[in-house]
């Protein structure tokens, strides 16, 4: 696959905010939500505003890929705003919404971290000293319907004076929250109750990065400098300690999405070579392999929701999707963005990965046609040796090769 300049000139988009944030909207269970009939009399019989809701919802189209981000200046008087931004992104055309499609603008109070609710409930977002909560909105008109944001009425009384939060993290239900505090306070919640599960005041200097396993069971937290802890969600204790070997720093931390006996934990690490990949077994909580993938440091990391592809952005600029497997670099980006690389994610459907920037800006990397591309061609290998094999056994047969 090699590397790429980044010719392409519409999937690179400024909206004027440095971003600490970007995600994937998880649009089909958004639109549900949206769709979801108010006030019908369950009673009634006919049904037909429920059967067109529903109706409505299972048309959602693979075009309608919107890309949620957070950031700005910050409380100064720079006069850079500080807001929330969704975009449109068009796989046909390979481009990104020239202006936002939405902008609700926070006032002084920056959104520094971020997480999307991945049942469709909507957004929160960590400030300097609390957490607030966002819900998606549809925009009406004449002419078109789009997505919007506002902010929820829900207050999240568990997380209003609590300093700043580095990480904010959901598991794959949405029925658990994770908050990591600068102060090194990790909190975990029920959602949406916001019932508190565990709350460790110590658990480090200061919580870098969450990650929940599959099942929900297991949340490891980590640290730049010192191990990681894994903490059983369930018993609300720890049961084990993540070494770091060397000058290793512990930057971002993902368990491999795949819900199977034994899925993998994921560390991307600093060392004086630049930036490695660190595999854990999670039964015994052991390294399994460590390798070097960029010659950079790491500054962000992110897995696909399939588990096959692991993304790496650096302080470079640069971006890096890996193979999760092997390891290997199937491609690289360089200088994707002028500043370092905040924030990645890849799409539900693993067909591109959104990368933003604290240089304001957001660019999506498709990535279907290089897995379909591969795909293909080993396919057509396979076909060949078989076709190959029935050739050679059917001259065989007639006594063609002696």
């Amino acid at each position: 696959m090699g590397k790429s300049n980044g010719s392409e000139s519409h999937n690179l988009q400024k909206y004027g905010v440095p971003f600490y944030g970007a995600a994937w909207v998880p649009y089909s269970h958004v639109k549900s939500k949206l769709l979801s009939p108010k006030g019908i009399n369950k009673d009634d019989n006919d049904g037909g505003d429920r059967n067109r809701s529903k109706d409505e919802a299972s048309s959602v189209t693979t075009h309608n890929y919107y890309i949620v981000l957070a950031g700005g200046g910050g409380e100064g008087h720079s006069g850079i705003p500080n807001a929330i931004i969704l975009s449109h992104f068009d796989f046909a055309s390979n481009s990104l919404s020239d202006q936002p499609v939405a902008k609700l603008g926070t006032g002084s109070a920056l959104p520094y971290r971020m997480a999307v609710h991945p049942g469709g409930d909507g957004i929160i977002c960590a400030f300097q000293n609390s957490c607030r909560f966002f819900e998606w909105d549809e925009v009406k008109s004449a002419e078109i319907h789009k997505l919007g944001l506002k902010e929820s009425e829900k207050v999240l009384s568990q997380l209003e004076n609590v300093g700043q939060q580095l990480v904010l993290a959901f598991n794959s239900e949405g029925s658990i929250l994770a908050t990591g505090g600068e102060d090194g306070n990790l909190r975990v919640f029920e959602w949406p109750s916001i019932k508190i599960i565990l709350n460790e005041a110590q658990a480090h200097a200061s919580v870098k990065d969450l990650s929940f396993s599959p099942d929900g069971k297991f949340l490891v937290s980590l640290r730049n400098r010192g191990p990681g802890r894994v903490w059983d969600v369930t018993s609300s204790t720890e049961v084990a300690s993540l070494a770091k070997e060397k000058d290793e720093i512990f930057v971002s931390c993902r368990f491999s999405p795949i819900n199977d006996e034994n899925p993998v934990l994921y560390i991307a690490a600093i060392t004086d070579k630049g930036g490695s990949i660190i595999t854990w077994n999670t039964r015994s909580w052991k390294r399994m392999r460590s390798k070097q993938v960029v010659q950079e440091a790491v500054s962000c990391f992110n897995i696909s929701s399939d588990g096959e592809l692991l993304a790496i952005g650096t302080a470079e600029g640069d971006i890096s999707i890996i193979n999760s497997t092997s390891l290997k670099v199937e491609r690289m980006v360089k200088k994707a963005h002028l500043g370092i690389v905040t924030a990645l994610a890849l799409s539900h459907d693993s067909r591109a990965l959104v990368s933003a920037s604290m240089d304001s800006s957001v660019r999506v990397t498709l990535i279907s046609m290089d897995k379909k591309q591969t795909g293909g061609l080993n396919l057509w290998i396979i076909i060949f040796i078989i076709l190959l094999s029935i050739a050679a056994y059917f001259m065989n047969h007639k006594g063609i090769i002696p």
